[in-house]
């Protein structure tokens, strides 16, 4: 039969209510948590033990990068790019797949950032992604910590071959920290060593009680004439509240839940031919609904194609299917966070007031729907 000594009250370290009989190099106590504090495994402490926060939903939306309703590749900066995140400098930006499954913990996609081959341009590329304030007022006044995983190209071009991870707050309302930031204050500043090998890095800052915005941003230099992978990759991009770095996880619990929070701040409706139906209100005019998949967090901007019948274009048919003599100008109206209502006008020798009519692209296109920050 095992046996060893049990604590007693003359060999105890435990002093108080809650306290816990832990061990680093000899017995040791642990004091209880604040109330509320869960207990998590941290090898950095002596023990291997520390109280934190409950965990909180990772605030990073779309932080492995599996959501990419805008396309996998961009070439054109100064624009939002795969969901949810925006890029400045450089001119090469894409989906890739991470092809790791030693180094990862079974994430599939990351993103990759940096100069096209043979690019004589230089400067700073940024990569960044701006909370909602919404989901930014929760971490005022906390310790936090953001995790990513990253690794370089073998013609990587920042110097050191570092990249930074700046973590921002703000005072302003639903801002986009390149663009303009009210009271932008530096929470935490790093930069990670990268290697052609996936790796994770960690930082930690206490966000000032006083913010009302949340963003952080990765940075890069680039010097001389790009080589063939003069780039940078990252994934699982995660803020976690106290000071250990939970494993990854996504915002959304499914891959469903996850395009849905994307689709927030932008959808888009492909088109092919017939979308809608739509009604006539005289001669010239018709007009339909269009409900978008998810409420909007603000009212957004619709992007409809060019009116006409080239390819790509769009065109309300008339009631025989066939374009008006004019087609008119075909553009969104009445738009509010859930629905627009898409309008044409000047259509000549076209509709009969009542009738049921097509909305019609020749070909792919696309109606998109965006309230970014």
């Amino acid at each position: 039969m095992a046996t060893g000594r049990v604590p007693t009250t003359a060999n105890s370290p435990l002093t108080a209510k809650g306290d816990l009989f832990t061990y680093s190099t000899a017995p040791a106590r642990l004091a209880v948590g604040n109330n509320g504090e869960s207990l998590v495994a941290d090898s950095s402490t002596s023990t291997g033990l520390i109280y934190t926060e409950p965990k909180v939903a990772n605030p990073v939306l779309n932080s492995s990068f599996q959501i990419a309703q805008r396309g996998t590749t961009f070439t054109s900066p100064s624009a939002y790019t795969l969901d949810r995140w925006y890029w400045a400098g450089g001119n090469a930006c894409s989906q890739q797949t991470t092809s790791d499954t030693t180094n990862l913990p079974n994430i599939q996609f990351c993103a990759r950032v940096g100069r096209s081959v043979s690019t004589t341009a230089t400067g700073t590329i940024y990569f960044s992604q701006s909370l909602e304030t919404v989901n930014s007022r929760p971490f005022a006044g906390k310790t936090v910590i953001v995790s990513y995983y990253a690794r370089r190209g073998a013609n990587y071009s920042g110097s050191g071959n570092t990249v930074n991870l700046n973590l921002t707050s703000g005072t302003g309302t639903d801002q986009n920290v390149i663009v303009a930031y009210t009271g932008g204050s530096t929470v935490a500043s790093a930069n990670a060593t990268l290697t052609t090998t996936w790796q994770r890095f960690t930082t930690s800052g206490t966000v000032p009680t006083t913010s009302t915005e949340l963003a952080m941003y990765f940075s890069y230099t680039t010097v001389g004439t790009a080589g063939a992978a003069d780039y940078f990759e990252v994934t699982g991009v995660q803020i976690d509240i106290g000071t250990v770095a939970l494993p990854f996880r996504t915002n959304g619990a499914t891959i469903q839940g996850e395009l849905a929070a994307c689709q927030r701040y932008y959808e888009t409706f492909a088109m092919l031919a017939q979308r809608n139906t739509m009604a006539a209100q005289s001669t010239s005019s018709a007009f339909g609904a269009m409900f978008y998949k998810v409420t909007k967090r603000g009212t957004p901007t619709v992007t409809v194609p060019a009116s006409g019948s080239g390819s790509g274009q769009i065109a309300v048919l008339n009631s025989s299917g066939s374009y008006p003599s004019t087609i008119g100008t075909v553009a969104a109206d009445q738009i509010t966070v859930d629905s627009c209502c898409i309008k044409v006008t000047g259509a000549t020798s076209a509709y009969t007031a009542g009738q049921a009519l097509v909305l019609y692209t020749n070909g792919a296109a696309t109606i998109a729907v965006e309230a970014e920050l």
